[in-house]
């Protein structure tokens, strides 16, 4: 569980490093971008909540999209790993290793390392209330990261069907996929997002489904698909 946490931070920070420039941490982008990755969570939880049936005037027996429920809980993943890794820099808390030994000693971690919910076990209104508690925590001033945010990220992804074994699948192929976005014009506004009519984030799961290749030869794989368009 320790190696599956510290290979996604890694991967994050190489990300970051690349996309925003070295010392992002104090909240600022190579290209003088203001950084934050409350709203960046706070937003990607909106999304998350689209996946449900939510809305009383309009498809209202639409069937929850697990699918983009669980690219949204990765996503949201992504900006937790950026907020802890700008905490930890910023505070002088230490390196990534004491990082992911704390992380294992928050409430709620090891029930993570298990089985995750059976999908539709859990009603969708008590799914939605719990993405706003997170959005409540992200947009309030004095946040507890770990005993607040972290504990609820992770109840939530299992009521999603997402447990730390299938968020590091997931994690790892949403890495490659944000690279290729970067490396593709992706914040030049360049990018095509939408490949013969499928989302990109469609085209990497359809690729999941058929085989676990490694990073190296799915990012292969995007750019052939990239290419075809």
């Amino acid at each position: 569980m320790h190696d599956y946490l510290k290979e996604m931070f890694l991967l994050q920070q190489k990300l970051n490093d690349e996309t925003n420039g070295i010392g992002w941490e104090n909240g600022y982008t190579k290209n003088d971008k203001m950084i934050n990755w409350k709203r960046c969570i706070y937003m990607e939880c909106a999304e998350l909540i689209d996946s449900f049936s939510w809305k009383h005037w309009k498809n209202i027996d639409a069937p929850i999209d697990w699918e983009n429920a669980v690219i949204e809980i990765v996503d949201i993943w992504h900006f937790i790993m950026s907020l802890l890794l700008e905490d930890y820099k910023t505070n002088n808390k230490g390196g990534i290793d004491k990082l992911v030994r704390d992380i294992t000693d928050v409430h709620g971690f090891e029930k993570f390392t298990k089985e995750p919910y059976s999908l539709g076990n859990v009603s969708s209104m008590e799914i939605i209330n719990d993405i706003e508690k997170i959005i409540n925590r992200t947009t309030s001033y004095n946040m507890d990261i770990y005993d607040g945010l972290l504990r609820d990220y992770f109840t939530l992804a299992l009521k999603c069907g997402v447990n730390l074994k299938i968020l590091y699948k997931y994690y790892v192929a949403k890495n490659v996929l944000n690279k290729f976005r970067q490396d593709h014009g992706y914040k030049e506004g360049t990018y095509k997002k939408v490949w013969n009519g499928k989302e990109d984030n469609e085209v990497m799961l359809a690729i999941l489904e058929k085989k676990l290749p490694s990073p190296e030869a799915l990012y292969q794989e995007l750019e052939a698909a990239y290419q075809a368009i």
